[in-house]
């Protein structure tokens, strides 16, 4: 007998807490629905983005030496980069230097997961992150950006900021 009571107890109080936390779910949704929408008429109005929005990444081509860092260390294998050798006479005197010239640089943006990595490796700073979002294509082929649109892209890349009073420049003090 003293079980059944228990049972009869614990249904009452737990009746009893569902039909409180009905009415502040009702509550909750009524107070949303009275708020107004905020809906961005996104075509027409664009968004405001914070200043380090990772958008695309753009090339700046006369710092790239080809060393293929950013190839290699990428995930998902997505920058093609072809080059051939050059040798170049000797201003002065001396012997004839050899330069790889960069025939060829693309990103698959299909294969990109935007992770940065191609950005933090390369060592002569020529691919840095664009606050562009605007390059969807019709056709998943036309992903494939060269190295004259990633150029392009190097336009809208916003000045780095100064350091802070009191910081170190790398490798000097």
């Amino acid at each position: 007998m003293a079980i059944e009571e228990k049972d009869v107890r614990r249904r009452k109080s737990s009746g009893l807490a569902i039909g409180q936390g009905l009415i502040k779910g009702l509550g909750v949704t009524l107070k949303h629905m009275l708020r107004p929408a905020v809906t961005q008429q996104y075509p027409e109005e664009k968004p405001d983005l914070p200043p380090r929005t990772r958008g695309v990444i753009a090339l700046k081509e006369a710092n790239c030496t080809v060393c293929w860092k950013c190839s290699r260390e990428c995930p998902d294998w997505c920058i093609y980069i072809e080059a051939h050798k050059e040798t170049h006479d000797p201003a002065g005197g001396g012997r004839a230097r050899s330069v790889k010239v960069l025939d060829r640089f693309a990103i698959d943006y299909a294969l990109c997961m935007y992770c940065g990595i191609c950005v933090e490796v390369c060592p002569f700073d020529a691919l840095f992150w664009s606050p562009e979002y605007e390059y969807s294509e019709s056709r998943i082929a036309d992903l494939l950006h060269d190295k004259d649109k990633l150029g392009e892209w190097m336009e809208t890349v916003p000045e780095t900021e100064p350091l802070e009073v009191g910081a170190e420049v790398k490798g000097k003090k």
